[in-house]
């Protein structure tokens, strides 16, 4: 396959818009909501993608951002802490929800002493925002610092002590969100995605030119027209079956998202995936115009073989300061990032967050 058929999944974003007009897909229809705020139901069970640890104490919650969306949440703290506690907010990866990688981050995390929540970005999971399935550079940066306005208001949180987590797509958003929101004392952005490069850039930069943005913003603009009045069309999630010819990249997708081992019902890469027409404010936009002016601690994370190692190494070129850390963890994929106990270095993260949050 032409390496311009699998820019959806490599991205794992709405320039599937551009991959989908021309492929047929088996669409997951989204539940409308009466209202903005108009929370989905809270799962009470424990529907996670792994195990709850006996370490930890985990509850649900709900806070606003300031666009007036109701966003979910998974608290994680070590049990039987008393003390105000360092306080870490996860999210990511793009087009997942915080009972996959993020809640499992959250937990570790909560095991080696701080309280972390993991939450559901704005319009997916069980967050409020209507339309449903749609991302956002400003809303969902905002949804980080909603998160931490959250944590602030905790009586168990020490204020002071506030340090943000994004994975994957989210990895640029919480350098983003870091950029601007000075309470952030401590960043981390694992096997990280710069959203805003790949949808104008396409992978690799191989479509950094007019014609092709030129065609891409056609195609979404064209979609928009289709989409109006009507429930907006889903691009596809990760692409079932594999085709013959699957990339490594693709079959580590489809091998976390698709199978028992990363499969969430509420996913948007294990089900219909995102609007088609989402990608388009990310084309104007990029989230790491201010990386450099940013004075609080940041450790970017990611795989020695990571398809997506260069988002990483780029966005960490970027940074200034003694304060800041690029971590290659040996042999690992993008997706090892995501859940591999194994391979995450959590011990490591633990250290850099206990440096900084103090």
């Amino acid at each position: 396959m032409k390496p311009l058929s699998f820019l959806f999944l490599l991205t794992l974003t709405t320039l599937a818009s551009l991959f989908a007009i021309g492929c047929s897909h088996t669409q997951t229809t989204p539940r409308g909501l009466s209202s903005m705020n108009t929370l989905p139901a809270l799962t009470q069970d424990w529907d996670k993608v792994f195990p709850l640890s006996n370490e930890v104490e985990h509850n649900k919650v709900t806070f606003s951002n300031r666009f007036g969306i109701t966003l979910a949440a998974d608290v994680y703290k070590p049990k039987g802490a008393t003390d105000s506690l360092a306080a870490i907010a996860v999210s990511g990866p793009f087009g997942a929800v915080k009972e996959q990688s993020s809640g499992l981050y959250a937990q570790e995390l909560a095991k080696r002493g701080f309280l972390a929540i993991a939450f559901d970005p704005s319009f997916t999971g069980e967050s409020s925002g209507t339309p449903r399935y749609v991302a956002s550079p400003d809303i969902n940066t905002e949804d980080f610092q909603a998160a931490v306005d959250y944590l602030i208001s905790r009586n168990d949180v020490d204020a002071e002590r506030i340090g943000i987590l994004g994975i994957c797509g989210w990895g640029g958003i919480a350098i983003n969100a870091a950029a601007i929101d000075t309470r952030v004392k401590a960043t981390v952005a694992s096997t990280m995605y710069d959203m805003t490069r790949v949808i104008a850039n396409g992978y690799n930069d191989v479509d950094d030119n007019m014609e092709a943005r030129r065609k891409l913003r056609q195609a979404l603009n064209a979609q928009r027209n289709a989409d109006f009045g009507k429930i907006p069309a889903r691009a596809g999630g990760v692409i079932d079956p594999l085709p013959a010819d699957a990339p490594q990249f693709l079959k580590d997708y489809y091998a976390y998202y698709k199978t028992i081992r990363g499969y969430h019902r509420r996913s948007l890469n294990s089900t219909g995936g995102w609007n088609k027409t989402s990608a388009l404010s990310f084309l104007n936009a990029k989230l790491l115009a201010y990386a450099g002016e940013i004075e609080s601690a940041v450790m970017v994370l990611h795989g020695e073989k990571a398809h997506s190692r260069y988002f990483g190494e780029s966005a960490f070129g970027m940074l200034k300061g003694d304060n800041k850390e690029l971590v290659i963890v040996p042999e690992a994929s993008h997706c090892d990032l995501y859940d591999q106990l194994d391979i995450i270095p959590f011990d490591r993260l633990a250290e850099f967050y206990r440096k900084y949050l103090k």
